[in-house]
């Protein structure tokens, strides 16, 4: 493995160090360690011949100039932020890349068409406030600034967590990136899936964002006394709900590319010798093509009520999110696959199921995907890791990415 890689691992491992948590990786928006980390990814992007800024959000942005002063920008990153006892490559792996991208160019002395920023968002897991890719909605102009009031477990707005960290919530706007000035977004990113590992490739083209659907629904029957209440007689709200998520598994793997999964249910009353009267439940449905998702939903939505009326029960479905699919750009994706196509037998192409601040972005400006194979397809789990070879792979790509692209600049 080159020293570029091998210091890409280490740098990766000793931001695992920093967390709120003792013994475990949690970064959470405008958290002590957030603060803490933003220095040390700081003080790389400074050794790599950046100069580091933090916007009214806590971006962490570093500035590589190009050859002339009003040169448009390639931007480069992911997010600093986790998910609660994380693993250590979702996210960091793809701004220490980009930092080892530019110190390829810093220590060659090597000026490009183009100045490249590398960016180390605020917040893309949503884990604090409940909403994701905070960070990057501050820069593409798309931040709720309701939100601001959102609270925290502790009671403390979002307002008050931005002041707290250094931030300022009334310049959020300010912080917005201009489309005009930047020549792209790329975002390398470990798959969070299996696919690269099945084919034993160490990098992958993403080809869109999976758009995604979340629905609230309530099954509501009758609660009764488990030893008295005739079996035919009942109106059980638990046998609806699973007889629904049975369906739901049923549905999604007969469509080609839809996930579909239940990952909330909570049955009232919840005692042992009573017959559950209500259940709640969460839906999550994704799919690269919007039309695909939204047919899915309607016909979930159908078969809930059709199971919920033969059993007695009423059913109600309450829409929660709606996120639409995202292509990856063609121009940025055609470079980064024939790059890959230089380092590795073949430049497999997959979509993302995740989202990622790559969506936020390109609703500004082209933005791109590269993705790196990680061992079982685990993600948001300290299991999490990713080869040396792979990440060695990954950093070839991207300097050769860089490259082709300044040629056509």
């Amino acid at each position: 493995m080159s020293d570029a890689a091998q210091k890409i691992m280490q740098r990766i491992g000793a931001l695992a160090k920093v967390s709120d948590e003792p013994r475990k990786i949690t970064r959470t928006f405008a958290s002590p360690a957030m603060h803490r980390a933003n220095g040390l990814a700081g003080k790389w992007m400074r050794a790599a011949g950046m100069k580091i800024r933090l916007d009214a959000m806590g971006n962490l942005i570093g500035r590589y100039p190009g050859q002339k002063t009003r040169a448009k920008i390639l931007l480069l990153g992911s997010h600093l932020d986790t998910v609660r006892n994380a693993g250590k490559f979702d996210g960091p792996l793809g701004v220490l890349l980009a930092v080892a991208c530019v110190e390829h160019l810093h220590r060659q002395k090597i000026r490009l068409p183009f100045a490249i920023e590398v960016i180390g968002f605020a917040d893309e897991e949503g884990v604090r406030y409940q909403t994701a890719c905070l960070g990057s909605r501050v820069l593409a102009g798309s931040f709720n600034e309701k939100d601001l009031d959102r609270k925290d477990a502790d009671g403390i707005s979002m307002r008050d967590a931005i002041k707290r960290s250094g931030g300022n919530p009334a310049t959020l706007k300010a912080a917005r990136l201009k489309p005009e000035e930047l020549l792209g977004y790329v975002e390398a990113h470990i798959e969070q899936g299996p696919v690269l590992e099945e084919k034993n490739l160490a990098v992958g083209i993403v080809t869109a964002i999976a758009g995604q659907s979340r629905f609230k629904i309530n099954f509501t029957g009758r609660a009764g006394h488990a030893g008295t209440t005739p079996m035919h007689g009942r109106r059980d709200a638990l046998c609806a709900a699973a007889e629904f998520v049975l369906a739901v598994e049923k549905f999604a793997r007969k469509t080609a590319g839809l996930v579909a999964t239940v990952g909330g249910l909570h049955a009232e009353p919840g005692a042992s010798n009573v017959i559950p009267g209500a259940v709640r439940l969460t839906l999550d449905v994704r799919h690269q093509k919007d039309s695909v998702r939204r047919a899915a939903g309607a016909a979930l939505q159908k078969s809930a009520r059709q199971i919920a009326a033969a059993r007695k029960v009423k059913c109600s479905w309450q829409p929660v999110q709606q996120t639409d699919a995202v292509p990856c750009a063609p121009g940025l994706s055609t470079l980064l696959r024939r790059a890959v196509k230089k380092f590795q037998p073949r430049a497999l192409a997959l979509p993302s199921g995740a989202g990622h601040d790559a969506a936020i972005m390109a609703k500004i400006t082209p933005a791109a995907m590269l993705f790196v194979r990680c061992r079982g397809g685990i993600s948001h789990h300290p299991g999490e890791s990713v080869k040396p070879g792979d990440m060695r792979v990954a950093l070839d790509v991207m300097n050769h990415f860089i490259g082709q692209l300044a040629k056509t600049s």
